[in-house]
């Protein structure tokens, strides 16, 4: 049986617990890492139960590959390696199935008479303000999801998980001029999607 472990653990610790087989160190490693993985998955994904399935599917890996883990970068770049990793053949597999697909032209486009439409927002001045930063947040992830893989994977490990270059440079297998040049475009591709975002009525 395992050592009780709290959260307080340092991952190195957890680590070689884990190469001992025991599961209760895997959990709260678990505990601690699955929001931030989740986070980039979803990111990367923008699917958030495609992002659940991927992060599961990390830690199952992460677990029967613990001692491949070298420690030479962060056990949380090691980990948001698998997820980058899993979300690329994921998308990969999509796009596989999507060529294979047929669609029918009869089949309706949504639910029916019974689908229900939302409440209308309250007429208040700061529901009128959350309504924009909702609109606007929505515009950002919808530019961020138009980005091509590459460069949404560098921007969001980045900018939105605020990792140094040398874990992203870690994490995505790329140099350091590559990845500045994926988040320069990355960033002038949101700038330049978001300006049309707000241009438009």
């Amino acid at each position: 049986m395992g050592t009780a472990w709290d959260d307080t653990a340092d991952d190195a610790a957890l680590v070689q617990a884990c190469r001992r087989g025991d599961m209760q160190a895997f959990e709260c490693l678990v505990r601690r890492h699955q929001g931030m993985l989740l986070n980039v998955a979803f990111r990367v994904t923008g699917v958030y139960e495609d992002a659940c399935e991927i992060v599961q599917d990390a830690f199952l890996a992460a677990w029967r590959k613990i001692d491949s883990f070298r420690g030479e970068s962060s056990l949380s770049t090691w980990l948001t390696a698998i997820v980058i990793n899993l979300s690329r053949s994921r998308r990969q597999q999509l796009s596989n199935r999507k060529q294979h697909e047929a669609y029918s032209l009869d089949a309706p486009l949504s639910g029916g008479d019974n689908d229900l439409l939302p409440d209308p927002p309250s007429a208040s001045p700061s529901a009128l303000h959350q309504l924009e930063e909702a609109e606007l947040r929505q515009a950002l992830d919808g530019c961020i999801q138009a980005l091509p893989h590459e460069f949404r994977e560098a921007l969001v490990l980045r900018d939105m998980r605020d990792l140094p270059y040398t874990e992203v440079i870690s994490a995505l297998g790329i140099r350091e001029g590559t990845l500045k040049s994926r988040l320069f475009r990355a960033r002038e591709a949101v700038k330049d999607c978001l300006k049309r975002a707000v241009a438009s009525p």
